[in-house]
């Protein structure tokens, strides 16, 4: 041993010590208090703050847990411990131990996301992704276990080290649960409350386990795809309007910026189609009016009616009955292709359609292998 631990060790055992933890970080989850040798004289002076949890640990067994106030170390502050060390003779000389010093504090703001897309499968559009983001806050709960399980010998522990192994285990409890939901995909952007406070609840058994106490968690995001987005709000927009009147708008709201677009020199078409466009749109409202007046016996049924199908859990359409026929001779669509039109409630095969069965007989048996 060199004169400089000599002098340490002196002064270690002249001095009444003072075992206090001030922090100045806002970050640090547990402190080990760095004393010489780990000696503790007998009677020191304990310091434990608000917010504060002190661990002793001898032997690197946990021995004493000691909650916020001031202690005089011995015999009566220190059962455990004591026992451990196993004192025949008094209490009088130096004893070796560590202490942790862990901050309960509620810590408050951390941030978790979704690494990589989440992928759901959707009874309309089949295999989608999502991602997510969110906020949640925590507390150490039991300070025995939190050292045990996350800090082991670490002399400065901070909430930079834990959040990377909470963050994974939200992730994988939050696509556990995303999963289970089973809602349709534009629903999950609005129940983020409902959701949360699911989470909440699987996620608790998980950090408690090491010692944590999740106390909120927040989904604040779920995002997909612009495309994906984009399609849900086309296929929202078909359960709400008239397809025939939606249409006859775009051809008309077409007819008129080509009608813009018409240079001088050729003003007289640009008139023209205006006036074409005129026509229609009174054709439009013409029709609806007297649909209105019993007199009047309705117009002629056109046979111009348009039909989605669907391929490869893919809308396709609006298409003519005439098209669905081109799409049946080069084997495009067959029977059990889904197809719908204004008027039915729900997509059907087209084997089932008694306006359709008839394209399914036109078309020519395969020629004879030669």
């Amino acid at each position: 041993m060199g004169i400089f631990d000599e002098i340490r060790k002196k002064l270690s055992n002249e001095f009444i010590d003072i075992i206090e933890w001030i922090d100045n970080s806002n970050d640090t989850l547990a402190y080990r208090f760095e004393r010489y040798g780990n000696e503790i004289k007998n009677n020191a002076q304990l310091i434990v703050r608000e917010s504060q949890i002190a661990v002793f640990i001898n032997q690197g067994e946990l021995a004493d847990v000691l909650l916020p106030g001031r202690y005089t170390l011995n015999t009566e502050n220190l059962p455990i411990l004591s026992t451990l060390q196993g004192w025949k003779y008094g209490f009088n000389s130096p004893f070796k131990a560590e202490v942790y010093f862990i901050n309960s504090k509620l810590f408050t703001d951390e941030k978790w996301g979704t690494k990589n897309p989440i992928i759901l499968n959707d009874n309309r559009f089949g295999f989608v992704e999502i991602r997510a983001f969110g906020t949640y806050t925590f507390k150490i709960l039991d300070a025995g276990k939190f050292i045990k399980n996350i800090v082991g010998t670490d002399n400065d522990f901070t909430t930079f080290e834990i959040n990377e192994h909470l963050k994974s285990l939200i992730s994988t409890r939050f696509t556990d649960t995303i999963g289970e939901a089973n809602l349709p995909i534009e629903m999950y952007a609005a129940n983020t409350t409902e959701l949360s406070e699911t989470c909440l609840k699987v996620l608790q058994p998980e950090f408690e386990s090491v010692g944590i106490s999740i106390e909120k968690f927040f989904i604040e995001n779920i995002s997909m795809p612009e495309n994906l987005k984009k399609e849900i709000f086309e296929y929202s927009r078909l359960n709400k309007i008239d397809l025939d009147q939606l249409t006859k708008f775009k051809a008309a709201k077409a007819i008129e910026q080509a009608a813009n677009n018409t240079s001088t020199a050729s003003e007289g078409m640009g008139m023209g189609m205006g006036f074409a466009m005129a026509q229609q749109m009174g054709n439009v409202f013409s029709n609806k009016s007297n649909s209105n007046n019993s007199s009047t016996p309705p117009p002629i049924p056109s046979n111009n009616q348009s039909y989605f199908y669907a391929v490869n859990n893919q809308q396709i359409g609006p298409v003519s009955k005439a098209t669905l026929a081109s799409l049946i001779a080069n084997n495009t669509i067959g029977p059990e292709t889904l197809v719908w039109t204004q008027g039915m409630a729900n997509w059907s095969m087209l084997q089932t359609i008694p306006n359709l069965k008839s394209l399914l007989n036109s078309t020519p048996p395969p020629l004879p292998n030669a």
